[in-house]
């Protein structure tokens, strides 16, 4: 007897969630997101939150990117959707802390339910995108569904681990002239009585 198609799943979610700790700070500390495309990083449409939940709004980002472009797994997570949504093929990955994310149009080259690695290709970018300024844009989105908050969409920008800053000290650009002293006397011109 073979296994119905949801068993992978739940089996998949239920060792994901038991083996990642259960304090929430410690859940965020351990998600780490990246870009969901190789640089450059393009923003042609910024995400606008709705208002309301069933209220217009731009709940994601689009990158510019050309036909054909793979695109990678913003975090480590869990594959909930792989294919197409109304007229448009789509991925859509669960992240631990409750987030999810989704890209689209995306052809797919991961199956529902597969374990994926922040940085692992998911798919392929394909054209057609609405609205998109460019031949090609990456529809980026962002969705919290964990209980007991209400489902709410996020700017999936805010979600990019920043990278570590350092300061150094600041170093003269044009180093002041050295002060006359008795072991330095200023030089006398030579055009002026002495």
């Amino acid at each position: 007897m073979t296994p119905p198609p949801r068993t992978p799943l739940v089996l998949t979610l239920t060792v994901l969630f038991v083996l990642v700790p259960a304090h929430p700070d410690a859940r965020a500390r351990a998600t780490r997101f990246g870009w969901p495309l190789a640089p450059p990083h393009e923003v042609v449409r910024a995400f606008e939150a709705p208002p309301g939940p069933y209220a217009a709004g731009h709940r994601g980002v689009d990158l510019r990117a050309a036909p054909g472009t793979a695109v990678l797994a913003a975090a480590d997570g869990v594959v909930v959707h792989a294919g197409p949504v109304a007229d448009r093929p789509l991925v859509s990955l669960a992240h631990v802390g409750g987030l999810r994310t989704t890209y689209e149009p995306v052809e797919p080259s991961v199956v529902r339910g597969a374990l994926v690695r922040r940085g692992e290709r998911i798919g392929t970018l394909r054209a057609g995108h609405r609205d998109c300024p460019a031949e090609a844009c990456l529809h980026w989105g962002a969705l919290r569904v964990e209980p007991p908050r209400p489902r709410e969409h996020l700017n999936p920008l805010r979600l990019l681990t920043s990278p570590r800053i350092r300061l150094l000290p600041a170093l003269p650009t044009n180093p002041a002239p050295a002060a006359p002293t008795p072991a330095n006397p200023t030089p006398a011109d030579p055009t002026q009585p002495a």
